[in-house]
């Protein structure tokens, strides 16, 4: 096992150079036309990337592009991005809140930007004035309708709620407060009596299998989780990426011991090591850069929102540092590329370690691809909202196979994502009409490509595209050394 050994740097130490070299944010809308440059360089630090780029895709912008410098102790990042109509962001208000909440020193009283057209207003994603309910375990149709009914009963008035559902698991993250007080819940005795009775709801059919479950309540915490890396966290703890696999696409290649006619990406590490030139699944190729100390991670997927979140998520929850990477997108399909380590300073030495990296990483980029219609629901809010929702879908056959909903002052908005009982996208319009006449307000269908949950990919393409485009010809592995001083220098980017 290939070990670097590295000083142990205290905590107190760090947040020391941070007030002493806070981080530098510049908001750049000339160097490109079609995009704004986001640069930053700061002081170094475990989960720093995760924190920028958690940030930015919480303000729903569009990374195009990213390139990512942080030997040394110290980090640079420049981002390309965009709004959702793949505008540059030009609001005054917006940039001074990127450049405030990419610094941690300066986020105390940060408030949110004002809306505007270009930018969706979207349930926050971390609550820290509500008591927080954490579910995972086997899906099954009308579970999400069960556990809503169940809060509605015990006076929990839903705040706001998220639901991912992956190889038949499913993780929710539900914030509520107590109708009596509208404040969080807080007696413990009340709480074990939820705790308990949800957990029956819950493990009601995945206990008999041994199949894993798990209810929890968390009490309000200004240093809560990000509820999407926690339902990362969540559906990881589950295993559901036990049931991921490398696309067999590259089978028929490496039987051959050659590159077949139609395939490509050969690999030397772990990974697929052979792809189709013309395969939409996802692939993981991970490599070993000796000379350097590092082991590279090849990730090619399906363009979509949040997709470099999602990686960079996984990446630092299994204790990786990225040190360098390029990001990029052509078409409708993403190439990532990261210079890792372990934290403990080695690299991805086993074949075990590598398998389980891919896995983590392919299951992080499905579990947000949506199945289904998705309705866009905008109402008046009330105890019991969610119950009443959820069973409407439920009683008319729909299955909920993503959901995620807020609240705005007096108004319930959200999205779920639905499909028939046999799993078809398909939904009937007298089926949406009839939940439209029920739940009152507004209910709206959005078209979006099969599988797949963007109305505007990472790129700010249209995500229909289902033609893969050639690889791009260059490799942060290629370039990096003899590109590295002019990006530490002026932040420009890498050319192809």
């Amino acid at each position: 096992m290939d070990i670097i050994y590295r000083p142990y740097v205290d905590p107190d130490f760090e947040l020391l150079l941070e007030r002493i070299h806070p981080p530098r944010v510049c908001i750049d809308n000339d160097a490109c036309p079609d995009c704004t440059l986001v640069k930053v360089d700061s002081a170094n630090k475990h989960g720093i990337l995760l924190e920028m780029v958690q940030n930015l895709t919480d303000l729903d912008l569009v990374i195009s592009k990213s390139y990512i410098c942080s030997d040394g102790g110290w980090f640079m990042d420049v981002f390309h991005v965009t709004d959702q109509l793949g505008s540059k962001i030009t609001d005054p208000s917006l940039i001074l809140y990127i450049q405030q909440a990419l610094c941690a020193s300066r986020r105390e009283g940060l408030k949110d930007p004002t809306p505007h057209p270009g930018r969706a207003v979207r349930p926050k994603h971390v609550s820290t004035d509500h008591t927080a309910l954490e579910m995972s375990g086997a899906d099954r149709p009308g579970l999400m309708s069960e556990i809503s009914a169940a809060l509605a009963e015990m006076g929990c008035h839903v705040f706001a709620a998220v639901a991912w559902t992956h190889k038949t698991r499913v993780a929710s993250i539900v914030y509520v407060e107590d109708e009596a007080t509208g404040g969080p819940i807080t007696d413990a005795k009340r709480l074990a009596q939820i705790e308990q009775q949800l957990g029956c709801i819950v493990g009601t059919h995945g206990g008999q299998n041994g199949e894993r479950s798990s209810v929890g309540l968390t009490a309000p915490a200004p240093s809560r989780t990000h509820t999407e890396r926690r339902l990362h966290q969540l559906m990881f703890a589950d295993g559901d990426f036990e049931r991921c696999g490398s696309c067999d696409c590259g089978g028929a290649a490496s039987r051959s011991g050659g590159e077949a006619e139609g395939y490509g990406w050969k690999s030397g590490g772990g990974g697929d090591g052979y792809r189709k030139k013309k395969c939409l699944g996802t692939h993981v190729c991970i490599e070993s850069c000796k000379e350097k100390g590092y082991s590279v991670v090849n990730v090619r997927s399906r363009d979509r929102p949040k997709l470099l979140f999602d990686t960079v998520c996984t990446l630092t929850d299994l204790q990786y540092v990225v040190f360098h990477a390029a990001v990029s997108s052509k078409g409708s399909i993403a190439d990532q590329e990261y210079f890792v380590r372990r934290k403990d300073g080695c690299t991805l030495v086993t074949e075990s370690e590598r398998k389980r990296v891919t896995q983590c990483l392919i299951a992080a980029i499905e579990r947000r691809v949506s199945h289904g219609m998705r309705l866009d629901v905008c109402t008046r809010n009330r105890l019991g909202l969610l119950s009443d929702v959820t069973r409407l879908f439920r009683e008319n056959g729909l299955s909920i196979s993503r959901a995620e909903i807020g609240m705005r002052g007096e108004k319930a908005i959200g999205s779920f994502y639905v499909t028939d009982a046999s799993g078809n996208d398909m939904v009937k319009p007298e089926t949406i009409e009839l939940v439209r006449k029920e739940i009152g307000g507004t209910v709206a269908v959005v078209n979006e490509p099969t599988g797949w949950p963007s109305s505007s990919s990472t790129t700010g393409r249209s995500a229909s595209s289902s033609k893969l485009e050639d690889p791009p010809r260059f490799s942060l592995g290629s370039l990096l050394w003899a590109q590295l001083e002019r990006l530490s220098i002026n932040f420009g980017p890498i050319k192809s």
